[in-house]
């Protein structure tokens, strides 16, 4: 069963960019990574897909239902932690929590408190006095406090230390072992690593990849570093992304046969070759570089 099913979603917002041509789908139970560098589409999607903004074209789903019709049963089942948390700043947080729990039409307080001391989150405190950091963590628990069925979350550790971050991340698997579908939309390569079963790439609004994390590390690449003499280069050499060179030192992915490559360096003068896997993140940048 998919929780989110989009296809072919543009947004056009004319001279500035929104989004093209998006397709992708969640299962229940997943957790789903949404990456990509800022501006590249990720927010625009999501505000799409809640009905906060109107599609230009294409269809979005959430919980079986059209972004375009009546969201507020199926936003009863959601949580959303936006990237910007913005609340009435002159209410105590407390009252503030409570005040959203209403909208669940449901009893709320004891997850509130155990949110609240889980994340040593001051109650009584005004939200305006509130540091950004706490912000955010009063978002969290407000995404969570009626227990949701899908939990989409937009860069979600903004302000959070270290050891906040680790907590929240327990908590997310905790949730997701109970049943949470999980969307993750970040541009922090590492916390993608971290959390997602599959990820969906975007750049420039589109999407140019979708893949497992597991198949992501599979692929072949290798990360070659070499150190030429006597004016050699690798010209010749094919399958070769992301290269960079300072002096004679040529660093690189190289998605071909080591035997093609080790030919190509017998013909050269070099004086030392360092072949290495590479990091999750420098395969998620060749997917980046490879289409520009």
């Amino acid at each position: 069963m998919n929780i989110i099913e989009i296809k072919n979603l543009k947004k056009d917002y004319g001279k500035n960019r929104g989004i093209e041509d998006v397709t992708f789908d969640i299962k229940k139970g997943e957790i789903f990574g949404f990456i990509g560098p800022n501006g590249a589409g990720k927010s625009t999607t999501i505000r799409t897909i809640l009905g906060f903004l109107k599609p230009t074209s294409g269809i979005a789903k959430v919980l079986g239902v059209d972004c375009t019709t009546n969201l507020s049963k199926a936003k009863m089942k959601i949580g959303y932690l936006p990237s910007e948390v913005n609340y009435y700043d002159s209410m105590k947080v407390i009252s503030l929590l409570k005040y959203s729990a209403k909208y669940y039409k449901k009893n709320c307080d004891e997850k509130i408190e155990k949110l609240c001391d889980y994340f040593e989150v001051d109650r009584n405190k005004v939200f305006d006095e509130l540091s950004f950091g706490n912000k955010k963590k009063v978002a969290i628990v407000q995404a969570l406090l009626h227990e949701p069925e899908l939990l989409i979350l937009d860069e979600p550790t903004g302000g959070l230390d270290p050891l906040m971050q680790n907590k929240f991340f327990n908590l997310l698997k905790d949730e997701n072992k109970k049943g949470t579908t999980i969307f993750f939309s970040s541009h922090i390569l590492n916390e993608v690593q971290k959390m997602c079963d599959r990820v969906a790439i975007i750049k420039d609004g589109s999407i140019i990849k979708i893949d497992s994390i597991e198949e992501i590390r599979k692929k072949k690449y290798k990360k070659i570093k070499v150190e030429l003499k006597n004016g050699d280069s690798l010209n010749e050499l094919e399958n070769m992304s992301n290269v960079e060179q300072l002096n004679r030192t040529i660093e690189f992915l190289y998605n071909g046969e080591l035997e093609y490559l080790v030919k190509v360096l017998s013909r050269k003068s070099f004086s030392n070759l360092w072949i290495e896997e590479p990091s999750l993140e420098e395969g998620f940048m060749h997917y980046y570089r490879k289409e520009v």
